[in-house]
């Protein structure tokens, strides 16, 4: 889920401790294979499914699960399934652009489920490219704070194409263009920094600033969402102060 990064860094903590945790599991698992089917077992010639295998370890998924779905992916073990990227656009409530990007053996379920949610939390679904264009492609790493600045950060990747570091609390968050993310990830490993995640996100261009009753609504509507096994990712548009999302937490 991606809305205002302070909420996203905070859940994904929550998500390796919660209940939810066999779903977490059971997405990072198909985004291997996918990767793997998309461009081979190797992740050294494979910077997708690098990424993939990194975000998994990082959330404790087990290696012999994380070697099994390269292997289906790859073709190299049975039972690997045909994923196909869906992308469903639509609105929340007060007016929030929604993204979702769904990873589906089944078109049908995808949508359904989707709808449901959507109509059952007070959001609605729009044609295609009436919201996307509210979001720009863009490449994402979250860099877990310890010792670092954000000077140790922006000196490691402003060369490799990085365009912003913003501070989100106990991370950093590298923000580039897409096909730059190779780059500043590999960039942030060449001088020694740890880094949780690298991905290609959908970027909101302008933000929706939420109250505390705005806030619920739309995380209610966005965990019905990532409910569904077929939904990957929920991208939004909107941003909620610390003040209000101290207040949404208690």
């Amino acid at each position: 889920m991606s809305g205002h990064s302070k909420w996203a860094t905070t859940k994904h903590k929550k998500a390796v401790i919660d209940a939810k945790r066999g779903k977490l599991f059971a997405k990072l698992i198909k985004n291997i294979e996918v990767a793997a089917r998309m461009g081979g077992a190797d992740p050294e010639g494979n910077p997708t499914l690098y990424d993939a295998i990194q975000k998994a370890k990082k959330s404790s998924v087990p290696n012999k699960n994380i070697d099994s779905a390269v292997k289906r992916g790859a073709g190299l073990e049975a039972g690997g399934a045909d994923y196909e990227t869906i992308m469903y656009e639509g609105y929340g409530p007060n007016g929030v652009a929604v993204l979702i990007e769904c990873l589906t053996d089944n078109r049908n379920r995808a949508a359904s489920e989707v709808r449901v949610a959507m109509t059952r939390n007070g959001g609605s679904m729009a044609d295609p490219g009436s919201v996307s264009y509210l979001f720009n492609r863009k490449g994402v790493v979250i860099v877990p704070k310890g010792e670092l600045t954000e000077d140790d950060v922006l000196g490691a990747v402003l060369d490799a194409g990085a365009e912003e570091v913003n501070d989100l609390g106990e991370t950093f968050e590298v923000i580039s263009e897409a096909t730059d993310l190779v780059a500043v990830r590999t960039a942030l490993q060449d001088a020694g920094i740890d880094y949780d995640s690298a991905d290609a996100n959908f970027v909101p261009t302008m933000q929706v600033e939420l109250d505390e009753e705005g806030a619920k609504k739309i995380f209610k509507l966005i965990d019905a969402l990532e409910d569904s096994d077929d939904v990957q990712n929920v991208f939004a548009n909107f941003d909620v102060s610390d003040e209000v999302m101290e207040k949404v937490g208690a």
